[in-house]
């Protein structure tokens, strides 16, 4: 028993805690900077001031992980983030493939309580920083839950809030709403009419309860919604709510200090959205449906952005510029929304795409004016109209990761995170990044601080792409339908395909690349090509041409409902089949049309199919389009960019294997395998159906030989990195991997370490 007498005002339970790094905010950006940090040795506290992890994605707010796949919308092929969101989005593809965000939290929920060196506080609100001499020193935090306030110190901090609650306190540079156009040269900054802030969304959930369901709405739901809501000829009873992301307000008031208010305006919006569907007699579909749950915060898009070293900038994405300090990527669309929102007349959103990916700069990552304080998440350094593509998840958590390991490196090298941009540090950050499978652009760390490559190097096989089997079926030109070939330097061969013709006609083939060889935007014609064919034709034969330097060639079949060409059941890393046309939640036409002088660029969209479609398109041709050699083990980038940069097995080598042997032995403790999870598929956390819970291009199998002697085992990998401890106490003069694709499908790898 506890009996307090009666005195005078007692202090709360205080709780000091001092630390490498503090990370302000627990959504998915500030997770993966706090697990990074904590994977290279940095004690880090997280604070969240919300019962679970996961921001917008978590059960909370429920809305789908989203980055530079774009939903498989756009041309940005094998774009899919890599290193601890690619872990995440992995693992909820293999744990939940119904999409449950509940068991998303969970995941998260497991991934920090793996790291030692990790604490962190959930529930609990930042509402205090002390700064001195352009560092913050400590922040002060409450958790209602158990009444107590921490004292938190730390060398640096994060701030990954969303809102920028730490930025504020700190006295960090920041800005809120949109640029003029002339600031940044910046033709797609929005007026007063369109609005300069986008708003909140809030979420609902329905279910099928199998027999009627009555609902009697509150009295808080709006009233006469196909008067008030311009928009709502869209609702769809069979979405059940959640994919309406357009039920959006408030981005012409504070969506910070008056993000109340707009939560309550969009629960009324929702729970007379939900009347609606269930009593105006429209939805007999509906009958059966009851509304299982609604969103008790919204999810925020925008609020404030701090300042940087540098603002990235509508031509930094459309021009895909490279900056020496992009460490990260992105490839959403630019995607602005009016601030009316749900109310307006205009259409939900402003979508206009570049013709590949665009590279995110560090320097756009920590403070110009607070020395010690990483800017995270959707608050990185960007103009308005830059924001519009770097907001989305996905990306916000590669950013993360890059900030956890620039502050594992400011920590072992002594100096604040602007000195990181000295060459060498800043090699060392990239090289860091890509050991951990975060894809940093147009870098190749499989060179640095690997000792593979001072092994003699030998595989069972190498295959030759030569063919692919007609062991799929037919597809019909319904739509011009494409293969993307990887061509080496310098190749002239004929290409020949099978063809099922169902009547006299006359078929068009178009043969295209992208102007930038890292991109898979088919703006260049290089051939064209008219094919007669009757029913007794059973293949065409192409010529192929390759220029000086090696990229993808679109081998593109246009629309003919007379025609089939055969179809190939195999899987193969860096080859997939894209189809011309839109996709409905993104890319809604066949072309991009930009409006004059609105500084984006016009283009076709060639978009994939989702499995269990979209097989390749079968093939033979005269003679190797490219070699999977074993050199790619030790070089290039650790996926597909502009050729597949992978080693593979050849078709029929029944036990892939490779060998490294170092004469005089070497000491090291980790071999790292890196291996294709099928970067092209957007693995969205929730509401999106996957055809395969593992991944179909994975090494599903491993065994690890050391020195004669088998050291690891791996039966049921569903990741995209195998890591293997190896012995400490001998020399190591043989390595052994024996590989396995349980799905039938060839044995790839992408690229080994040996550290």
């Amino acid at each position: 028993m506890i009996i307090e007498d009666a005195s005078g005002p007692r202090e709360l339970n205080i709780e000091s805690i001092s630390v490498d790094l503090v990370v302000v905010g627990g959504g998915l950006s500030g997770t993966c900077a706090a697990i990074a940090a904590a994977r290279n040795g940095l004690k880090v506290t997280l604070v969240q001031d919300r019962p679970v992890l996961g921001g917008n994605a978590s059960s909370e707010v429920r809305l789908w992980i989203l980055g530079a796949t774009s939903h498989g919308g756009n041309n940005n092929r094998w774009a899919r983030e890599g290193g601890i969101i690619n872990e995440l989005l992995l693992e909820n593809q293999f744990r939940n493939p119904g999409g449950n965000p509940v068991i998303f939290d969970t995941i998260l929920q497991d991934w920090v309580s793996r790291e030692e060196n990790l604490t962190v506080l959930v529930n609990t609100s930042v509402f205090h920083a002390e700064t001195n001499d352009n560092n913050i020193r400590t922040i002060n935090a409450f958790n209602s839950q158990n009444s107590t306030m921490y004292h938190i110190s730390g060398k640096f901090f994060a701030d990954s809030s969303g809102d920028g609650v730490l930025a504020h306190l700190s006295g960090a540079a920041y800005r809120m709403g949109s640029e003029d156009t002339v600031e940044f040269d910046e033709p797609m900054a929005p007026g007063d009419d369109y609005g300069k802030l986008l708003g909140h969304s809030l979420y609902f959930y329905s279910k099928d309860v199998g027999k009627p369901v009555e609902y009697v709405a509150p009295e808080i739901a709006l009233k006469d919604i196909p008067t008030l809501i311009p928009r709502y000829k869209n609702f769809n009873a069979s979405e059940q709510g959640c994919s309406l992301w357009w039920i959006e307000w408030g981005g012409r008031l504070d969506t910070i200090h008056e993000s109340e208010e707009i939560k309550t305006e969009l629960q009324k919006v929702v729970y007379g959205v939900w009347n609606y569907i269930k009593n105006s007699g429209n939805f007999p579909e509906a009958t059966n449906l009851a509304l299982e749950w609604v969103g008790t915060i919204p999810g925020k898009r925008e609020s404030r952005r701090a300042e940087g070293d540098y603002m990235l900038r509508q031509k930094d994405i459309v021009e895909q510029i490279e900056h020496i300090d992009n460490i990260c990527h992105g490839g959403w669309s630019i995607d602005l929304h009016p601030a009316d929102g749900v109310y307006g007349s205009e259409g939900g959103c402003n979508q206009y795409h570049a013709k590949g990916v665009f590279g995110i700069p560090y320097r756009c990552m920590y403070s110009r004016n607070i020395d010690n304080l990483f800017i995270n998440g959707r608050l990185l350094s960007a103009s308005h109209v830059a924001f519009g593509s770097t907001r989305v998840m996905a990306t916000c958590s590669t950013v993360g990761q890059a900030i956890g390991t620039a502050a594992s490196l400011c920590i072992e090298e002594g100096v604040k995170p602007r000195d990181l941009l000295q060459a060498e540090r800043l090699n060392s950050l990239k090289c860091k990044l890509s050991e951990a499978g975060h894809y940093v652009p147009k870098y190749d760390s499989l060179s640095a601080s690997n000792l593979a490559t001072s092994a003699w190097l030998s595989v069972s096989s190498e295959l030759l792409l030569q063919s692919l089997p007609h062991n799929g079926g037919w597809k019909k030109l319904s739509q011009s339908y494409a293969q993307l070939l990887p061509i080496s330097p310098n190749q002239k061969n004929m290409l020949t395909v099978p063809v099922n013709v169902l009547d006299s006609t006359e078929l068009k083939v178009e043969i295209r690349k992208a102007e930038k060889e890292q991109n898979h935007t088919p703006e260049m014609l290089v051939e064209q090509y008219s094919f007669p064919i009757t029913k007794e034709d059973k293949e065409i034969v192409i010529p192929l041409q390759q220029g000086e330097s090696g990229q993808y060639l679109f081998v593109c079949f246009m629309e003919n409902t007379k025609v089939e060409v055969g179809l190939s059941n195999t899987l193969l890393t860096g080859l997939l089949s894209v189809k011309q046309g839109g996709l409905e939640k993104v890319s809604t036409t066949s072309r991009q049309e930009a409006p004059v002088g609105f500084g984006v660029d016009s283009f076709d969209f060639w978009v994939p199919e989702r499995r269990p479609e979209g097989q390749n398109i079968a093939f033979e041709s005269t003679q190797p389009l490219y070699e999977y050699s074993k050199k790619n083990l030790l070089m290039g980038a650790l996926r597909p960019t502009s050729l597949p940069n992978a080693w593979a097995a050849d078709f029929s080598d029944p036990k892939p294997t490779l060998f490294l042997e170092w004469p005089e032995g070497i000491r090291a403790q980790q071999l790292t395998i890196y291996l294709d999870c099928d970067y092209d598929h957007p693995l969205e956390s929730v509401q999106y159906h996957h055809d395969d819970r593992v991944m179909p291009h994975l090494v599903h199998a491993c065994k690890v030989v050391c020195n004669n002697l088998v050291i690891k085992s791996v039966l049921d990998n569903h990741q995209g990195l195998i890591n293997v401890s190896l012995p400490d106490d001998e020399l190591i003069k043989k390595l052994a991997i024996q590989l396995t694709n349980t799905q039938g499908h060839p044995v790839a790898v992408l690229g080994i370490r040996v550290q």
